[in-house]
């Protein structure tokens, strides 16, 4: 069940380390969904991959968590997070387009 915008936060993460071509974005699309986080992923050209997740205190603490695990195929160096607005226009989480 997602929060409502009220009771949502809102985080960008940047995630550093062999996270392109293991499957990360994929995994990354699987977890937010089951946590209940609205939300995209994305890879940037720099081999990083980027989100903004939003959703309840405990969910996106966890996300945060997990991102730093990853897939077992995937190495994580580094997970940044910031804080983000929540954007009452994201309804669900999705993978968005390389920037």
């Amino acid at each position: 069940m997602r929060a409502t915008v009220a009771g949502m936060i809102g985080r960008h993460l940047c995630i550093t380390g062999r996270v392109q071509g293991v499957g990360y974005r994929y995994w990354f699309l699987a977890r937010a969904e089951s946590l209940g986080l609205t939300g995209w992923v994305r890879n940037r050209a720099d081999g990083s991959v980027e989100a903004v997740i939003q959703g309840s205190d405990a969910a996106v603490i966890q996300m945060i968590a997990d991102a730093a695990d990853g897939p077992s195929t995937a190495r994580v160096d580094l997970v940044l997070p910031h804080d983000h607005k929540v954007d009452a226009t994201l309804t669900r989480f999705e993978q968005r387009p390389t920037c």
